[in-house]
């Protein structure tokens, strides 16, 4: 993949609780589905996640997030073989699984490497992209009174000491998320928004995911399922800002945004 112009990346939960569309995605017919209107609204990126990071999501085993994500990867790969696919997990194990038994393309961790020790070795062995998430906390504590000394440079210094880390692993593909709504109070979210060109002194390939999230709808009073305008306006504003790539439940949207947006910039 290059990244010379913006692209969208497809979110395909496959848990009962995720906080938009939890447990909509568990029948075949319905991952199939789903998979095909992703891809054919124009994401590049199917991104499947099978553990709910949701504020104080309950958390799962091992075994559990492997079944999940087995049964949907089998019949996702078989119908869609050449789709670019992205797993959401902490986990080094599973990320093993997932790109040797599946051929996944991407890892998508939450937590940056905060929550597996062995995740940053195991994905300089995968030779894969990874996308290193800036989270504070857990999804268990993360929005229990999040405090920064500095904001962007709490982060910034996150960054830079995890890359140290990466690096030393061999990794090279890195993409970089602020982790919007992770460990971070709604006026977080909107200075990172209004910000985000201070990360491009990383050099690298940034991904928002502000898709339906709280930060939109509680400040407009609506629920999730009313926060497609919201989202729309804000994804518009991160791409003005330098984001490569849209993380998002509402596809064809954020494809139009993007062309919006490249046109404007051409003027």
């Amino acid at each position: 993949m290059e990244l010379s112009e913006p692209m969208v990346m497809g979110i395909l939960n496959i848990t009962p609780d995720s906080f938009f569309d939890g447990g909509k995605y568990q029948l075949q017919k319905d991952i199939e589905e789903r998979c095909e209107e992703i891809l054919s609204e124009g994401a590049k990126i199917i991104d499947l996640g099978a553990y709910s990071s949701r504020p104080g999501a309950t958390h799962i085993s091992e075994e559990e997030e492997v079944k999940r994500l087995t049964k949907a990867l089998t019949w996702i790969r078989n119908k869609y073989p050449h789709a670019i696919l992205s797993v959401d997990t902490f986990r080094a194990s599973v990320s093993e699984l997932v790109v040797n038994e599946f051929e996944v393309d991407i890892i998508n961790d939450i937590s940056g490497g905060t929550m597996d020790e062995h995740m940053f070795e195991s994905i300089g062995q995968l030779g894969v992209p990874y996308i290193l998430m800036h989270m504070q906390g857990t999804p268990q504590n993360m929005q229990m009174n999040p405090v920064y000394q500095n904001l962007i440079g709490d982060i910034s210094l996150f960054f830079a000491e995890q890359l140290k880390k990466l690096r030393a692993f061999g990794a090279k593909d890195v993409i970089l998320d602020l982790g919007f709504g992770f460990g971070k109070t709604l006026e977080h979210n909107y200075e990172l928004l209004r910000e985000l060109r201070q990360f491009e002194l990383f050099e690298l390939p940034m991904l928002v995911g502000i898709s339906r999230k709280s930060m939109i709808y509680k400040l407009l009073g609506v629920d999730s399922q009313a926060a497609l305008n919201g989202t729309t306006a804000l994804n518009t504003i991160a791409l003005l800002n330098g984001a490569n790539i849209l993380r998002v439940h509402d596809v064809k949207e954020a494809v139009e945004c993007i062309n919006l947006v490249r046109q404007l910039k051409k003027a």
